[in-house]
C-alpha cells in the first residue's frame, strides 16, 4: 500500500471516530441507556467500526464524558469568578448547571459504566476550578472550613448529578433545578454560627 493509501486509510478512521463520537454523545445526552448499535447506525457506520475504534461500551462512554468534559470546561473558563466567594460560586454553579443539563444524561451512562477513578479522571479540570473557588471562601472566611475541602467538592459534584438524575426522572423541572442547585450548594458551604 502506498504511503497516500495508508494516510486515506488513517483520515477513514479518525472520520469514523468523530462520527461514533459525535453520534454517541448526542444520543448519550438524551438517553443514557442508548445501544451501541443505535449509536453506529445513527454514525452511520457499522458495529464492526465502532467495536474496532470502541472495544466496549465503558471505553466508548469515557471518551465521550471526556469530550463532553474538554467541552465543559472550555466553556467555564470564560466564567468570570472574581469578587465574592458567593457570587462567583453562583455564578460557577448556573453555567456548570446549565452544562450538566445539556450533557446530562452522559452523566448518567458515565455513572452506569465507569470506574470511580476513571470518574475521577474525567470531572479533573472542572474540578480544579472549583477548588480554587471553595478554597478562596475558605481563606476569606465565607465558606465553612470545618469539614475537609474534598469533601464540600464532592458534596458539589453530587447535587450537580443528582440534580441532572431527577431531571432526567421527572422528578424537578431544568429550570427549577438551576435554582435547586445553586440554594443548596450554598447552604452546604454556608459558614454557619
Amino acid at each position: 500500500m502506498t504511503t497516500d493509501g495508508v494516510a486515506a486509510k488513517r483520515a477513514d478512521a479518525r472520520r469514523n471516530v468523530e462520527l461514533v463520537l459525535d453520534a454517541a454523545t448526542t444520543l448519550l445526552a438524551t438517553d443514557p441507556r442508548v445501544s451501541l448499535n443505535e449509536i453506529a447506525k445513527a454514525a452511520g457506520v457499522g458495529r464492526v467500526t465502532l467495536y474496532g475504534h470502541f472495544p466496549s461500551r465503558a471505553a466508548l462512554v469515557e471518551a465521550v464524558s471526556l469530550r463532553v468534559i474538554t467541552s465543559t470546561d472550555q466553556a467555564l473558563s470564560t466564567v468570570d469568578l472574581a469578587g465574592d466567594p458567593r457570587d462567583a460560586m453562583a455564578r460557577l454553579l448556573e453555567a456548570t448547571w446549565q452544562l450538566t443539563r445539556r450533557f446530562g444524561a452522559v452523566v448518567i451512562a458515565a455513572d452506569d459504566v465507569l470506574t470511580p477513578e476513571q470518574m475521577r479522571r474525567v470531572h479533573e479540570g472542572p474540578a480544579r476550578r472549583m477548588h480554587a473557588l471553595v478554597q478562596r471562601g475558605r481563606d476569606e472566611g465565607v465558606f465553612r472550613r470545618d469539614m475537609p475541602v474534598r469533601w464540600q467538592l464532592a458534596t458539589i459534584q453530587a447535587v450537580l448529578h443528582g440534580a441532572s438524575a431527577a431531571v432526567h426522572r421527572g422528578d424537578v423541572t431544568a429550570v427549577d433545578a438551576t435554582r435547586l442547585v445553586r440554594d443548596t450548594v450554598l447552604a452546604a458551604l454556608a459558614v454557619t454560627s
